[in-house]
């Protein structure tokens, strides 16, 4: 008896069919992008640092003078003058700090001070004030009887008696008048150039300046400042 083979199939030469591609395990994996990750940590951590530092300056405070009501030049600073604030520290700020308040009291201003404003030391007279020894007195002055643009609070002048309108100057050889003052305050100038100066003179002067300010009759020369 003879045995019979099966013949053997043949080869495949066609492509492959889908399913006989070995299916992927998994999804594809995603390449982490190592330095944009950084920077995103760096930025974040630099936001996070700015506005913790913001916070804290906000919360950092300090107590200065404010003024409490308009002053005028020349006035010497009461206590209802002032009031205390609270501000965020600033370097760019220099006001006075609540804590002088009781030596800031009895200096008077250089300059005319509002209400609500912070209170710093260059709007305050030199030395503090005119003195207990000392008169105040404002002289009204015209163009080409005071310095333009040339006095300061703490400048000494010499406060020069000049011949009413219409009358002779003195004669040929012969000093006029005059009296030594410091300048308390100057005021700003007018549309026609005249400016206030409030001056510090002894008491034995103030009547006299006062009558000779009242008859236009004051021309002021400044004393060298060193």
């Amino acid at each position: 008896m003879g045995t019979t083979t099966s013949p053997m199939p043949a080869p495949r030469t066609g492509p492959l069919r889908e399913a006989d591609v070995p299916a992927s395990s998994g999804a594809p994996k995603k390449r982490v992008k190592w330095p944009l990750f950084g920077l995103c940590v760096l930025v974040a951590i630099a936001g996070a640092l700015g506005a913790a530092s913001l916070v804290s300056q906000a919360g950092d405070r300090v107590q200065v003078l404010a003024v409490a009501r308009d002053v005028p030049a020349g006035h010497r600073l009461e206590a209802g003058d002032l009031v205390t604030a609270s501000i965020a520290k600033d370097p760019a700020l220099n006001p006075v700090r609540a804590s002088q308040r009781q030596a800031i009291v009895g200096q008077r201003t250089a300059v005319d001070l509002r209400r609500g404003s912070l209170l710093t030391r260059s709007q305050l007279t030199a030395g503090g004030g005119v003195g207990d020894d000392k008169q105040l007195v404002g002289v009204e002055l015209k163009r080409g009887q005071v310095p333009r643009d040339a006095l300061a609070p703490g400048d000494r002048v010499l406060a020069v008696t000049i011949p009413a309108e219409g009358e002779k100057p003195t004669a040929d050889g012969q000093e006029p008048s005059s009296i030594n003052a410091t300048v308390v305050s100057v005021g700003p100038a007018d549309a026609a150039g005249t400016v206030t100066v409030n001056l510090a003179v002894a008491t034995t002067d103030g009547t006299t300046l006062a009558a000779q300010a009242a008859a236009k009759q004051i021309a002021l020369v400044r004393e060298p400042r060193s």
